[in-house]
């Protein structure tokens, strides 16, 4: 890319080069924390579904004390490439991946020439932590006959890319190995092995931890982070936590003290008890009065798992997808439609509400545009500064014109206006009709909705309008062709 006066980096640090100086003049640069949720769907926060049977008394807090979007959209529906784009923001099929997640063992998909936020922030100041799940690969050390060393240090993870501190899992809590790692280090004194649990509680057989149990990770990760915060917060300059919980995503497993709270089922459960625990963190940053220069930052990575029950959840009344259709891994709006709350006292005015469509990967040049640094040539981005739409002093600056979405079977769709057009035949995840379901029925090759008319994505109106299947299938190649 090449850095002109044309790039929407430079555009919108021009643009906007009078609020960041605002923003910073004094010295106080903003703490930045960052919440992402495993598989919270958009109609799991009451805040976004008044039908909600599940409360979140303490992200709706969040919502009234700060801007919540409407229209968010993580940039893949499965986790590994949306962490990907939040921290480098960039679209993840640029990669090597294409398809799917990582898994146990995997090499980093971060590479490490790849500038990422946290890297930016250091470089500009702040103390950067990230606690809880990575799921981007790590280099682990081999043995002799090829079985991984675990008492050997383990690189390719955040604290070379960018943070100065990691406490977290490899990858989702179903996915072995079960350890905690400290550093480039795991945390256990000895490697057991468990097996494999079935249902709603379900992980996979592999190695564990001495150290390690599965239903104590969200307390950990919570109690880890005010730990950091407290510590942080007693220097001199501004911290970046990038908190990534593992839940409500497999395995669900809550608390006797929050079992059958929700009269819907053990996720419902789960999601309360995740918002309980996302309260924990935010009284203390209230107690502490750490929240006035703070800009906090809360999502999930893709939409809600079939893992949570639908049929059962709906039948209690609720709707992990608050009426969009489709599931996480999906091309439909349920895959990737995300909730999205910003708080940030002072230059967020609480209680808005944003309507704008916006993607995760915007993140990067979000902080990008508070510090006034515009982003170097070699970097390509996906993502658009939302100061504008934070401040509303300059709401009509925001960048963005078009969101590429990707399904966990690799298959685009672009979103511009109300228009959406999707490459493929059915959902492009698990949801019915797969590919092969839709391709066996000989339903036609793109869907085209039009999201202000047809929220559910029930009509599909490619044949009454070529002019736009054309137009939005030229801009998706022209996107897709950007090399890095």
């Amino acid at each position: 890319m090449p850095n002109n006066k044309s790039t929407p980096i430079f555009r919108a640090v021009t643009i906007l080069s009078f609020l960041t100086l605002s923003i910073i003049a004094s010295g106080q640069k903003p703490n930045i924390i960052y919440i992402l949720t495993d598989d919270l769907g958009y109609g799991d926060v009451s805040a976004y579904n008044t039908k909600s049977k599940i409360s979140t008394p303490w992200i709706d807090a969040l919502a009234k004390e700060g801007m919540i979007f409407t229209d968010a959209h993580s940039n893949s529906s499965v986790c590994t490439p949306t962490r990907y784009g939040i921290l480098t923001g960039r679209y993840a099929w640029r990669t090597s991946l294409k398809s799917g997640v990582l898994w146990s063992y995997d090499k980093p998909l971060i590479t490490p020439d790849q500038l990422t936020v946290a890297q930016l922030l250091n470089n500009n100041g702040y103390q950067t932590a990230c606690i809880g799940k990575w799921h981007l690969g790590l280099d682990w050390a081999k043995q002799k006959n090829g079985e991984i060393d675990f008492t050997k240090p383990i690189n390719g993870g955040p604290t070379q890319l960018g943070f100065d501190y990691f406490f977290g899992i490899t990858a989702s809590l179903d996915i072995p190995p079960y350890v905690y790692i400290d550093g480039k280090k795991i945390t256990a004194t000895r490697i057991d092995s468990i097996q494999e649990q079935g249902g709603q509680g379900f992980w996979r057989a592999g190695p564990i931890g001495n150290d390690f149990k599965h239903q104590d990770v969200l307390d950990t990760f919570v109690s880890k982070s005010i730990q950091y915060i407290e510590k942080a917060s007693k220097q001199k300059d501004p911290f970046f936590l990038y908190l990534a919980l593992a839940s409500p995503h497999t395995p669900i497993l809550t608390s006797n003290t929050r079992t059958g709270k929700t009269d819907t089922n053990a996720y419902g459960d789960f999601v309360e008890m995740t918002d309980e625990k996302v309260g924990q963190l935010l009284q203390y940053l209230k107690d502490k009065n750490l929240d006035k220069n703070t800009m906090i930052v809360f999502t999930s990575d893709n939409g809600c798992s079939p893992s949570a029950n639908f049929k059962e959840l709906r039948e209690k009344g609720h709707d992990p997808s608050g009426g969009f259709r489709g599931t996480k891994a999906d091309i439909y709006e349920g895959g990737h439609r995300i909730p999205f709350i910003v708080k940030w006292p002072v230059n967020v005015k609480a209680n808005s509400i944003n309507n704008t469509t916006i993607c995760l990967t915007d993140f990067m040049a979000t902080c990008s545009d508070i510090l006034g640094m515009p982003l170097q040539n070699s970097t390509t981005q996906d993502g658009y500064s939302l100061l504008p739409l934070l401040t509303s002093s300059q709401k009509n600056n925001y960048q963005r014109t078009s969101t590429v979405h990707h399904s966990i079977d690799g298959y685009f769709a672009i979103r511009k206006g109300d228009w959406k057009l999707a490459i493929c035949r059915g959902s492009g995840g698990w949801s019915a009709p797969t590919e092969n379901q839709a391709l066996k029925i000989n339903f036609p090759e793109v869907q085209l909705f039009n999201l202000k008319k047809d929220p559910s994505e029930q009509k599909n109106v490619f044949a009454k309008h070529p002019e736009i299947v054309r137009a939005l299938t030229e801009e998706l190649e022209k996107i897709k062709a950007t090399k890095n």
